[in-house]
């Protein structure tokens, strides 16, 4: 199982900024492949009131904490932000880290997010155009931008809509994150990527597949779905318990 890659998603809720620092740093000593953390702007669950910290301004702070392991927002809805400023602050984070940043992106779901920091939320299908709309322009800009990425700042697309967000990750990303419930779900949506993938003329061997999930996940239930990059989200405390398994199982 040396080919399955690990990773962590630490959730920037009901915690403090050294919790996560501390456990992020000790990730990457670990020797995690991916280090992740989510961007809204207030809890998904629990005490709406909880602590929690902005997405981006982490990022910037992963990059120059850790050597080893890549790492992203899981994932940044493009609706937060204008895409061309997206793309330079993705590349400017890229440098800082010396080209490691996975650029993880979304359509947007969280409603508080929108209507508390003024967005407009609009609907799914609207939400949906704007994210179609915006990839091409994020690209266009990493390739104007001097100095461009320092590394190859692949794209990370998650979701799992059927008719347009698949189709979009066979269009424009090299990784993508399914956010299924079970390896059989994923496992169907790995082959409705492939068939998308050979209507847009896409290798579907260049996209790796990742999976968000629980402590207690089954690699080889996971890796015979397709799942080539397996990441466990963390709450606080953040145990690393889990992650200490999963790479010694990977490795037996």
């Amino acid at each position: 199982m040396t080919d399955l890659k690990i990773g962590v998603q630490f959730q920037p809720q009901g915690t403090s900024m050294e919790a996560l620092r501390a456990g992020w740093q000790q990730a990457d000593e670990m020797g995690v492949d991916s280090i992740w953390v989510w961007d809204h702007f207030y809890p998904l669950y629990g005490d709406r009131d909880a602590t929690h910290f902005e997405c981006w301004s982490m990022l910037a702070a992963i990059a120059t904490t850790t050597t080893h392991a890549r790492f992203g927002a899981m994932v940044t809805p493009v609706s937060y932000r204008n895409p061309d400023l997206l793309a330079d602050m993705a590349r400017t984070v890229d440098h800082l880290s010396g080209g490691r940043l996975i650029l993880g992106l979304g359509a947007g779901w969280f409603e508080r997010d929108y209507n508390e920091y003024g967005y407009e939320f609009g609907t799914a299908p609207t939400r949906l155009k704007a994210f179609s709309e915006a990839l091409p322009r994020i690209n266009s800009r990493l390739a104007k931008l001097n100095p461009g990425p320092m590394g190859d700042l692949p794209i990370l697309i998650g979701g799992s809509g059927e008719k347009v967000t698949l189709r979009l990750v066979a269009r424009h990303a090299q990784l993508w994150n399914c956010f299924a419930p079970s390896p059989e779900e994923a496992k169907r949506l790995n082959a409705i990527i492939d068939d998308w993938c050979a209507k847009e003329g896409t290798d579907p061997v260049a996209i790796e597949r990742t999976a968000l999930c629980g402590a207690d996940v089954d690699i080889d239930a996971w890796r015979n779905a397709g799942i080539s990059h397996l990441i466990v989200g963390l709450s606080h405390p953040f145990d690393l318990a889990p992650l200490e398994r999963l790479l010694a199982a990977r490795s037996s």
